[in-house]
Parts: structure tokens; sequence; C-alpha cells
């Protein structure tokens, strides 16, 4: 079991993809869930992080988190046999803390700047062949910001990205099992989700957040 706050089922693909490159297991099933709790109401209520209206991730007008609850599954297998024809390869992945603050991210965007460097560089690829990006996008102030100037660091900007938690809320910890499902859908209908709730950049360094349909 994982339990890493928001990137907890991120974190669960990378730790089984790197088990079975090391042979210590040929498959693995993930599966992440969570549930709105008083506890947690209470916690993000004490960040004062709370929007009263569905959450907007980097739009100017955006006040907080809206949460929700969802449950995630995935499976990872190292056999052929097994692998579909329109299967996804995880190329790369990385995980890099800026240790800047229990509960506020770096306002330079450290660790996630390190963090998809690490990818890419797993990944063998420059960041021309990335064209799509699904972000965390909480839609609170500092979180939006820091991953616009972290996207902005890496020469991303201008590829196509979106939050889904304007559809849905912010999913805990299993926001990012359940945002890696729909970006998988997303690739194989060759479709692009727009960012709920945007409507004008609310970042200081503009990122191509997906308006349309």
């Amino acid at each position: 079991m994982l339990s890493n706050a928001c990137v907890s089922g991120v974190l669960a693909i990378a730790v089984a993809k790197r088990m079975i490159q090391v042979g210590v297991y040929d498959d693995a099933f993930i599966l992440a869930g969570d549930e709105v709790s008083e506890f947690v109401l209470s916690g993000f209520n004490s960040f004062q992080a709370m929007s009263e209206m569905p959450c907007k991730p980097y739009d100017s007008d955006r006040n907080g988190v809206t949460l929700g609850e969802a449950t995630a599954a995935v499976y990872l297998t190292s056999d052929n046999n097994k692998v579909e024809s329109n299967a996804i390869k995880i190329c790369g992945d990385g995980a890099i803390n800026d240790a800047n603050h229990i509960s506020g991210p770096s306002r330079t965007g450290e660790g996630l700047y390190k963090s998809i460097e690490s990818a890419i560089r797993e990944a063998n690829i420059t960041v021309k062949e990335i064209d799509y990006i699904s972000a965390h996008g909480t839609a609170t102030l500092y979180n939006d910001e820091m991953e616009a100037i972290a996207f902005n660091r890496l020469h991303l900007q201008n590829v196509p990205v979106n939050s889904l938690k304007g559809f849905y809320g912010h999913t805990l910890g299993a926001s990012g099992l359940l945002e890696t499902v729909i970006a998988i859908e997303s690739a194989k209908r060759n479709h692009l989700i727009m960012s709920k709730g945007f409507q004008h950049d609310g970042t200081s360094q503009s990122i191509a957040v997906i308006k349309e349909k």
C-alpha cells in the first residue's frame, strides 16, 4: 500500500513499473480509491483552500479546490503475450520532492520541473515529442502558478494541457491514477478533453490550456 497524498496513484504506477523492470514481479494490478470524510474536509478548510463553487483550474477566477470521490485501476504486465494492440507503454517516470513546505509548492516549480525532467530522460525523448499534458491543476492559486512556471522552464508552455478536476473535483489519493486512466482513453480515441471551468489565463506565465471539447 502506498500513501503519498495526491501523487499516490501515479507513484504506485512508477513503483510497479520498477519492480517489474528488476524482475520482482511480472504483473501488477494497481487500485486507488478515496472518499470525502470530515477529516479531509477539515484539513482543506484549515488551509483555506476550498472553493464554494466548482473549481476552475488555471483560470484567473480560481479560488480553491472542490473535492470528489473516485476509484480507478490499471493493469501492468511485462508479458508481451498479454499486451493488447492499443496498450500504453510506460517509458519513464520521475518523483522528486523539492522539500519546500509541507503544504505549499515551490514558487519556482522545482520539484515538478525535476520530476518531468527525470521522466523525459528515462524515456529518452525530447520535449518536442510530448503532445499532451494531463496536469494536477488543483485550482489553488499557488499550485497552478507553480505548474505554469515549471512547464515554461521545461519549454512545454505550448503543449496542450488540461486539468480534469473541473468535472469531478479533487479525488485526493485516487486523482493521479484516475487521470492516468482518462488520459489513456483520450490518447486511444485521439481526443483532447477541455479543461472545464477555464476561461481566462490566471497564471503569470502562459500555458496552452485546452478550451474546446
